[in-house]
């Protein structure tokens, strides 16, 4: 007979599996429907309606484009390397569904939880850019090149910038533990004592997503379409899905480090406590849904920047901005410590 050890191996093993299938479908199912709410926001903000022929609203419209890319041919350009070609999407793809193995979304629900794994969500994040580069270098279009080069020098410069943002939080915190951080929040947020770092923060992830208004790596009026501009069918929706994947990713990091994570706002106040009679998965995934639509919000806002500007942003601006802010939390935890 099984000892309990091994049963309980067996119940803890299957217990996770679970939990992988649901974070990953429902990644996977995000994508189309946020793809309907960026268009639907726009729209709206353009004073137009969006997407209104397929389904009730258009609310089967991303279904119908996954269909539509599915059934589409998969073009292989006659002088890539189409090993590295048909690699490269999986590259980027895959670093931005694994992350999530870290995100807790509720007190119950996480895949696991790791000392470091902060550090191991910018480490697993960061290699999706070799998705990007090697797409851009395979293809053989200078075009596509371009972009390339232009991904690799904006992650490095924003990739710092996330990393000393997130500095601050961690010293209030004193660990590198997510679940831990998110349980350090339950009176209070970090937001308010940490705001210029999610300033910081908000702008850089904005960045390294290559989102408006710093997608300078698929800069359609300049490079055609960018990295991707050789890719069709499924191999162009693997790189579609891994940049709302890494939305995603971004949006929960700052729901988990500046926005309690699971907890209710206003803990504080003792009045306050019936808020957690709304389960916390739920408050986790609204807090995700309102910085998603601020990536939607900014993109109709404002222009695409320069790549000076760019570069400039980053360097003069950001990363000053993100050492300021730990010289002065640690000078405050000293004096209050």
């Amino acid at each position: 007979m099984e000892s309990d050890l091994v049963k309980m191996v067996k119940f803890l093993w299957g217990y996770s599996i679970i939990q992988i299938v649901i974070v990953m479908g429902f990644t996977l199912i995000m994508v189309p429907f946020l793809t309907w709410v960026e268009r639907k926001v726009i729209g709206h903000m353009q004073v137009r309606l969006g997407p209104m022929r397929v389904g009730y609203h258009g609310i089967l419209q991303g279904i119908a484009d996954g269909l539509k890319l599915l059934l589409k041919e998969n073009i292989v350009p006659s002088g890539a390397d189409r090993s590295i070609f048909i690699l490269a999407p999986i590259i980027s793809l895959v670093p931005a569904l694994i992350a999530f193995s870290v995100i807790p979304f509720d007190t119950w629900f996480y895949i696991t939880d790791i000392n470091i794994a902060v550090l191991y969500v910018l480490a697993v994040s960061s290699v999706g850019t070799y998705g990007i580069i090697l797409a851009g270098w395979s293809s053989n279009s200078k075009y596509a090149l371009l972009g390339a080069l232009r991904s690799a020098a904006q992650v490095i410069s924003y990739e710092l910038a996330i990393g000393m943002a997130l500095v601050g939080p961690l010293m209030l915190a004193g660990t590198f533990s997510l679940v831990g951080i998110t349980k350090a929040q339950t009176s209070h947020w970090f937001l308010l004592p940490q705001i210029v770092a999610f300033f910081v923060y908000y702008v850089a992830m904005l960045a390294e997503t290559n989102r408006s208004p710093f997608d300078l790596p698929e800069a359609e009026t300049e490079l055609v379409a960018g990295f991707h501009v050789e890719y069709s069918g499924m191999r162009f929706a693997y790189f579609f899905i891994a940049e709302y994947a890494n939305m995603m990713l971004v949006s929960s990091m700052a729901t988990v480090v500046f926005l309690g994570g699971w907890n209710p706002p206003f803990q504080a106040w003792e009045a306050m406590h019936i808020l957690k009679i709304i389960p916390g998965v739920l408050w986790f995934f609204g807090k995700m849904m309102m910085i998603l639509v601020s990536f939607v919000w900014v993109r109709s806002t404002f222009p695409r920047f320069r790549y000076d500007q760019l570069m400039r942003l980053g360097w003069k601006v950001l990363i000053p901005l993100a050492l300021a802010n730990i010289v002065v939390t640690g000078i405050v935890l000293a004096i209050v410590g």
